[in-house]
Parts: structure tokens; sequence; C-alpha cells
């Protein structure tokens, strides 16, 4: 199991000006002055920042495989105990400081992390979520901070959204704790996409070394709809009705289109007229 990561900037800048009295307790150790030293360069970077702003959220009582809804006096519908937590991560640096000082390991038995970009919420009703689906990995729990970490990273670099059809996006990312295991999910918003699907899957196994990818039958793709605990507000009950019909119309075109067979067309290849010149021609 690897060390976990130091955190960032959790004690004061090493003064140059200290007592050089090696009896005085302020005077602190090499090591201390080039973690000191190391901080101090940090702090000075230029933030570097991320092409999206992301937010975090955490969720304290997740159902069994679904997540429990309850819906406000404005009709929007959201999840129970979800919090957002911290400031917005606009760069790089904002992500370390919250993923080095975020315990993985004492997240809770149902209860649930997120990183989402601004202004989607990890809710499968959620008016940008609705038409969307996620894969979902499952992971031990000595692997899943870490396959933690390199997901967020995939999202907030880019690599995830890369993949996609177009006119399809990145959602975010969730980890779920559950009895020895983590379920680590990736969202985006047009399940239709079935490039998105294939693009997604194939970039996590290709970005994840040998040791933390998960074996086949532990993952799985599905649609935020076909969860048991979905419930489209009514508002948007039409949306998913126009979805579910384009779909059908295009998964009947496919069966038509198979069993009609080859499809026999005027224009082809004529085939080559080869003169045979007479007996003892040439």
């Amino acid at each position: 199991m690897t060390a976990p990561r130091p955190s960032l900037f959790t004690r004061g800048l090493s003064g140059l000006s200290q007592s050089s009295d090696p009896n005085s307790p302020s005077v602190t150790t090499p090591a201390e002055q080039r973690d000191d030293a190391k901080r101090n360069f940090l702090k000075a970077m230029r933030p570097l920042p991320t092409q999206h702003y992301w937010n975090v959220w955490f969720d304290r009582s997740q159902g069994k495989d679904q997540q429990a809804q309850q819906q406000s006096s404005t009709g929007e519908y959201t999840a129970a105990q979800l919090e957002q937590l911290g400031s917005q991560i606009e760069s790089v640096q904002d992500f370390w400081r919250y993923a080095n000082n975020t315990p993985v390991e004492q997240i809770k038995m149902r209860e649930s992390i997120y990183l989402f970009k601004s202004g989607f919420k990890p809710i499968w009703e959620d008016r940008r979520n609705i038409l969307g689906g996620s894969w979902t990995f499952r992971v031990p729990k000595s692997n899943g901070p870490d396959v933690w970490t390199r997901i967020q990273l995939l999202a907030i670099g880019e690599k995830l959204q890369d993949v996609l059809e177009d006119g399809d996006q990145i959602c975010g990312v969730g980890l779920s704790v559950r009895f020895n295991s983590h379920l680590i999910s990736i969202w985006h918003r047009d399940s239709s996409q079935q490039k998105s699907i294939d693009g997604i899957l194939e970039c996590v196994l290709e970005e994840l070394p040998p040791e933390l990818r998960p074996k086949p039958d532990n993952y799985f793709y599905k649609k935020h709809s076909d969860h048991a605990g979905f419930k489209a507000p009514p508002e948007l009950q039409a949306v998913i009705d126009s979805q579910k019909a384009r779909e059908a119309a295009a998964a009947k075109a496919k069966a038509d289109a198979a069993a009609a067979g080859p499809v026999a067309t005027d224009k082809g290849t004529a085939p080559a007229i080869v003169e045979v010149p007479p007996s003892g021609e040439k």
C-alpha cells in the first residue's frame, strides 16, 4: 500500500532569519527546511488554470444501488444529504490542495464524494444529466484512493472529454464506498452516443496501470433513466420520452436493414470484354 501524499501548505513558511543556534527550538532540520523550500516554491508558482471550474460534493446517505431522492417545493430533485464542500476548484494547485487533504479512507459505508463541473449536480434527474449515463468501476478498497485520484485527473485534464462524440460532455466523476470495495463512476450527458460510451471505457483501461485495471466483470455502463430509483421531474418527462422514441426508431431501422440483406443496385463494375482474335492472328 502506497504511503499517503503529504498535505500542502499545512505548516508555516520557513524563516531564513531563524537563529543559527543548534539548541534553539526554532531551528528546523535539513529535511524540514527542504519541505519548506518546496512549499515556498509551490506557493510562488503561477496558478495553472483548469479548462473548467469544478466543485466537490459529498453525499452522506445513499441507498442501496440508488440515490435517495426528494423533491423540493420548486420541483427540482436533489439528493438527500448532498452538500457542496469547500471552494470552487479553478486550477491544478486547487485540485491538489483538495486531493491531498481529503482522506478517502475515512469515508464511511454508503457515503459518496463527487468531483463535478460547475453547474452540474451529481443527481440523475438534474436537468443537465437526465439524458446521460455512467460507467461504474468496482475496485478493491486497497486500490480505491489511487484509482480515484487517477480518474479525477483524467477528468480535470480533459482526457475523458477528448474521447467523447462531438456534442457530448463529461459531467463529473464519483466515488461511493461499499463493504469491501469502492465504486468509481464517470458521468456523461448523452447516453445515446455509443462512441462516447466506448471511448470512456477505452480511455480508462489504457490510462490505468495493469495492477489497478479492473477486470471485465467489475465494470458496467448504465443509463441514469434505467436505475430503479430514477424519477424524472414532470416537466422533463417529455425529454426522456423523446430520446426513447429516437432510440427505438434507430433500432428498428437497423433491424429492418439487417433483415433485408444486401441491397441490389443497377450500378456496378461492368465485366471486362475480351476480344479473341481469329485463329492465327496476333
